[in-house]
């Protein structure tokens, strides 16, 4: 029975928490919380009434606030915290590191400041030996329906087995390939990958995309913007993934169109409401206030720009959704200068 320690206890933390108690392998499992107010409510009354409300926590999930108490044995590490807060709680999980553990990066964004990807950050913060027993999960899973046990299909990247081999000259095992194992359910299915690098890009950008989505929406506009912002929002990820390195297949599976579709339409995703209160008129300081969870999107916008302007990409929609979001460009008239710019193949 292996033990597995989540970081964070927001709604995908907490989801995953109901995933490993369904999952075919026995798990002893331990949420940590960074709010000790939360931590003390959530053993109480086993209810993340904040992120998860109506669902009770399973028993068998341990929650504490003492990061040490959490990770103390644990052989899989899930991070399912903000972009803009993974290092800082990668950095208070170092002392407690081993180098035989396995960390789940569950995050899809990039860090605000560094524009890095998580899989960076915990090259950055815990080395080596870390890094390469990094998993990335991602794909379409809204928390809610995930803690409910509703079918979900996620994919699970890992470096290829034989780059392990040379890392730090010893041998690693599969990363992807032990949590597809342990993570692996009735109502959870986890495809394996090994472009690590395309399965984050791919969870950053769909955010971007599906705020424009949402633009869509409150503006009034119907089926075929829609269905045109996807479309091409997805050749937009293609062109920057595979510039820096990333498979042009990864984003015509789970984690690229997938997570889109899901996020540019679905009634529970957060990017999606940023961009329909938007396109209503709202301002942005005004929607954040307002909203518990944190909208990856927004953080995300102004690094995928950099990005891509070190690599000498085109994002339209991308530069459009950061021009209504940080510099008060009017959402009608975003939409314009998309459809304005000049006429080129497909």
């Amino acid at each position: 029975m292996k033990r597995i320690a989540i970081l964070g206890a927001g709604s995908w933390g907490t989801a995953l928490a109901f995933v490993l108690t369904r999952s075919r392998q026995p798990h002893e499992i331990s949420l940590w919380v960074h709010d000790p107010e939360l931590a003390e409510f959530l053993r109480r009354e086993r209810e993340n009434q904040t992120y998860l409300p109506g669902l009770k926590l399973p028993a068998q999930v341990d929650v504490t606030n003492n990061i040490a108490a959490a990770m103390t044995g644990a052989q899989i590490v899930v991070g399912a915290i903000p972009a803009a807060y993974a290092r800082k709680v990668y950095t208070l999980a170092r002392q407690h590191w081993h180098g035989e553990m396995i960390l789940v990066s569950a995050t899809k964004g990039l860090e605000p400041i560094s524009h890095a990807r998580m899989s960076e950050v915990v090259h950055d913060v815990l080395g080596d030996a870390a890094a390469a027993r990094v998993a990335i999960l991602s794909g379409p899973s809204f928390a809610l329906e995930t803690a409910r046990g509703e079918p979900t299909a996620v994919v699970v990247a890992g470096r290829p087995v034989l780059e392990l081999t040379r890392v730090a000259g010893r041998h690693y095992a599969d990363p992807a390939g032990e949590v597809q194992a342990e993570f692996a359910g009735p109502g959870f299915r986890l495809y394996t990958n090994n472009d690590v690098l395309g399965v984050e890009l791919a969870g950053a950008m769909k955010n971007v995309i599906a705020i424009a989505a949402g633009v869509c929406s409150g503006l009034g506009l119907g089926a075929n913007s829609l269905a045109a912002l996807i479309t091409r929002g997805l050749a937009e990820m293609t062109r920057l993934t595979t510039r820096l390195g990333g498979k042009p297949e990864t984003m015509s599976g789970l984690a690229g169109l997938g997570d889109l579709v899901l996020t540019c339409n679905g009634a529970l995703s957060r990017n999606r409401h940023i961009g329909i209160e938007l396109g209503k008129g709202s301002e942005l300081k005004e929607i954040l206030s307002q909203m518990k969870m944190v909208a990856e999107g927004v953080g995300t916008t102004a690094a995928l720009l950099d990005l891509a302007t070190a690599a000498n990409v085109e994002l339209p929609i991308t530069e459009q959704v950061n021009a209504i979001l940080h510099e008060g460009k009017p959402p009608g008239d975003a939409i314009r200068d998309v459809m304005e710019r000049p006429s080129k193949r497909e």
